[in-house]
C-alpha cells in the first residue's frame, strides 16, 4: 500500500483495517457512553434536562423523546463503526459529533448557560482532533470530508 503524508511528521500506510489509535478508541467509547447516558436521562428522567424552576410539560417530553432517539442512534453508530473498523464512517460520525458539540456550545451561550460552554467546546475539539487523526486532515480541509480514507 502506498504511503501518504498525514501531517508534517506523520506518514500513514493507508491501511484501512489497521487498529485505531488507543486515544481515538477511548474518545469514541467515552462519547458513546455520554450519549447513551444523555439518551436515558432524556427518556427516563427529563427533569434533569431543565433548571429546577422550570416545568416539565408534554412539549418538553416530546423533545426529550427526540433527544433520546437521536443520542442513542449516534452512540450505537459510533460503537458499530469502531467495532467494524469502518474508518471513513467513523471519521464522518466524529465530524458530526464534533459539530454537534460546537452547536451545543452556541445554544448554551444563547440560553445563558455559559458555565458549560467550555466543556462543550473541549469535547467538540477533542472529537475533531480524533477525526483528523483518522483522516489525516483537519476538519476545514475538504479531504477530511471525502470518503478516501
Amino acid at each position: 500500500m502506498g504511503e501518504r503524508v498525514v501531517h508534517k511528521n506523520v506518514v500513514s500506510k493507508g491501511n484501512s483495517s489497521a487498529p485505531f489509535p488507543l486515544w481515538v478508541r477511548v474518545v469514541v467509547i467515552a462519547r458513546a457512553i455520554l450519549l447513551t447516558a444523555g439518551a436515558l436521562i432524556s427518556l427516563l428522567h427529563p427533569i434533569l434536562l431543565v433548571s429546577p424552576r422550570d416545568e416539565i410539560n408534554s412539549a418538553v417530553r416530546v423533545f426529550a423523546a427526540y433527544t433520546f432517539s437521536r443520542d442513542l442512534a449516534l452512540a450505537i453508530m459510533l460503537v458499530v463503526a469502531l467495532a467494524l473498523r469502518a474508518r471513513a464512517t467513523l471519521n464522518s460520525l466524529m465530524l458530526l459529533t464534533g459539530l454537534v458539540q460546537f452547536l451545543d456550545a452556541f445554544a448554551d451561550c444563547v440560553d445563558h448557560r455559559r458555565a458549560i460552554v467550555p466543556v462543550a467546546l473541549v469535547l467538540g475539539g477533542i472529537f475533531l482532533c480524533a477525526a483528523a487523526s483518522l483522516s489525516g486532515y483537519a476538519f476545514w480541509k475538504i479531504q477530511a470530508w471525502k470518503q478516501t480514507i
